[in-house]
């Protein structure tokens, strides 16, 4: 059985780096081949790699300058949570996004299945000082 808090914590270490450089395959390898990533609740999941990699590739190609924030991860068992947030611009405007994953992993420590849900702001907003042990960059780098 994998060490789900390591892992937990590898996809938080990935999810940041590869977001602030908008490289998409880094991500990628962090699910299982028959993943299931659901990226807001009222939207079709996608299912696998290839559609880890399309939903990443168009978020990224949409956005410019992230810099991004990651809570330390809750974990239960196979699963974790992990809040994050953002703040970009996104087809030429400033945007802050801020939302939570829940994920369940499989025994080789990649995620089998991601629900997430998050909010957008039309500005860019760095996360307040107390809002999580990891949000401690200065607020001048957004």
């Amino acid at each position: 059985m994998t060490d789900v808090r390591a892992a937990a914590a590898r996809w938080a270490r990935t999810w940041t780096e590869s977001w602030e450089a908008l490289d998409v395959e880094p991500i990628v390898a962090l699910y299982a081949a028959d993943a299931t990533f659901s990226t807001q609740p009222f939207r079709e999941a996608y299912r696998g790699h290839d559609g880890v990699r399309e939903y990443v590739a168009q978020a990224f190609a949409e956005e410019e300058s992230p810099r991004v924030w990651v809570s330390e991860p809750i974990v239960d068992g196979d699963r974790a949570s992990i809040s994050w947030w953002a703040a970009l611009r996104e087809d030429d405007a400033d945007a802050s996004l801020a939302g939570t994953s829940v994920l369940r992993y499989d025994a080789d420590g990649l995620v089998i299945e991601q629900w997430d849900a998050w909010n957008v702001a039309a500005e860019r907003i760095a996360p307040p000082s107390d809002w999580s042990p990891f949000a401690d960059r200065p607020e001048s780098d957004t």
